[in-house]
């Protein structure tokens, strides 16, 4: 897997911050044993792949696929409102 580390740093990234969130993160820095970019940028990877799971991936594990499936496999149900809904006229066409 490509990591943050693996790869050529071409690109800045500059934040602002309160003394107290650099002395966090500075303290975390050092008990994780690597350096601020490193921490930052593994970090951050991390939180913009958490963002963005939802919207790029969907993962089940096997039971939950199964169950997935079967909702998926059941035939379309007849709903009156919907049905009366989809039937109107679209307000956007002339």
């Amino acid at each position: 897997m490509d990591t943050a580390g693996s790869r050529a740093r071409d690109r800045r990234i500059e934040i602002r911050a309160t003394a107290e969130d650099r002395q966090l993160i500075d303290r975390a820095v050092a008990a994780s044993g690597t350096d601020l970019t490193g921490f930052v940028l593994t970090h951050l990877r991390l939180a913009a792949q958490q963002v963005l799971a939802d919207r790029e991936e969907f993962r089940l594990d096997p039971e939950a696929l199964e169950a997935w499936e079967r909702i998926n496999q059941r035939p379309a149900r007849s709903l009156k409102g919907l049905r009366a809904l989809m039937d109107r006229p679209s307000p956007f066409q002339e």
